[in-house]
């Protein structure tokens, strides 16, 4: 079963911000994903920011599951992700 993709407003704000190339990888790899996603999510220390997080070379994406649903959080590198 595959996953829908939802995006909350913050998260296509971020993926905006990113060059061609990164957000072509980022959502070539996310539609990989919809159809296993508990395979390559880690479940995230501190669900300040989400639930659960993709690696995506040395981006991250934040998301939650709702329903049927992956709802796309935040979407950056990893040096700057965490950060409040």
């Amino acid at each position: 079963m595959a996953y829908g993709l939802r995006f909350t407003r913050r998260a296509v704000k971020d993926v905006d911000s990113l060059d061609p190339g990164t957000r072509r990888r980022i959502g070539e790899t996310l539609q990989r994903y919809r159809d296993e996603p508990f395979r390559y999510a880690r479940k995230m220390a501190s669900s300040e920011l989400g639930e659960y997080r993709f690696r995506i070379g040395d981006h991250r994406v934040i998301f939650d599951l709702v329903g049927d649903d992956i709802v796309v959080l935040r979407v950056g590198h990893r040096s700057q992700i965490y950060r409040r």
